[in-house]
């Protein structure tokens, strides 16, 4: 009777099962490149937000250094 749910009697499609392994592969590496793509945002981000931090700093309004 599982053969008969099955449709045929040959098992599974070896091409088939070659497609579901390479889309499973590829679904691995978008993965990575998004967890890569998302550590490179946020250092990025932080950069940026020291920046934004520094230009705050207005050098003129500044009082000297006392020596």
């Amino acid at each position: 009777m599982a053969k008969a749910l099955l449709g045929y009697v040959g098992g599974s499609d070896p091409r088939l099962l070659a497609e579901m392994r390479r889309l499973q592969q590829r679904v691995q590496d978008l993965e990575s490149e998004l967890v890569r793509i998302q550590a490179e945002n946020d250092a990025l981000a932080a950069a940026a937000s020291h920046d934004r931090s520094m230009e705050s700093v207005d050098a003129h309004q500044a009082e000297p250094a006392l020596t």
